[in-house]
């Protein structure tokens, strides 16, 4: 797939299909997440592959729809605060913007070869770090379900150019 139409092609599905993920692509996906671009190239992170039929429950907990555990995996991308660089002048960490990055490098891969995704963002961070067993270094920051989509895109309408790029003369 051109990669214009890989980004033309992904939505956020919310629904799936009860059927299982081929290892291949789950390997091209997490692959992709090792290829993301990361500030000094410290790759501050790790990702979490979680068994929606095993851990249904948990996961619910973490966040409640119900399409959210009917993909045969859920994805969690985990920030490594004292790994990531910081800029010097202000002391920002970029910990959560590396993390973001491998997230979008693992959608548009699983959109490559014909797997769903949403971003989820809007999850109970406690039960999330409880249930990974992590601790003050490390901070849940997106998670996604992966797996078969079966459900349709909704209409997302898009900003025309001229309502957000602004060129600095």
């Amino acid at each position: 797939m051109e990669f214009i139409d890989v980004i033309n092609e992904r939505y956020s599905v919310r629904g799936y299909l009860d059927k299982e993920v081929e290892k291949e692509k789950l390997e091209y996906v997490l692959k992709a997440a090792t290829l993301a671009p990361t500030g000094v190239n410290k790759q501050p992170f790790k990702v979490y592959v979680i068994d929606t039929k095993k851990y249904k429950k948990e996961l619910s907990e973490i966040y409640a729809a119900e399409w959210f555990v009917e993909a045969p995996y859920v994805l969690c991308v985990v920030a490594l605060r004292n790994e990531a660089w910081v800029r010097p002048w202000d002391s920002k960490s970029i910990a959560d913007i590396d993390a973001t990055i491998v997230m979008d490098h693992i959608i548009l891969a699983a959109t490559d070869v014909g797997l769903g995704t949403c971003y989820i963002a809007a999850f109970k961070k406690n039960k999330a770090h409880q249930f990974l067993g992590l601790d003050e270094t490390e901070e849940v920051v997106l998670f996604t379900p992966l797996g078969y989509g079966n459900a349709e895109p909704r209409e997302t309408p898009r900003k025309e150019l001229d309502e957000f790029v602004v060129y600095k003369d």
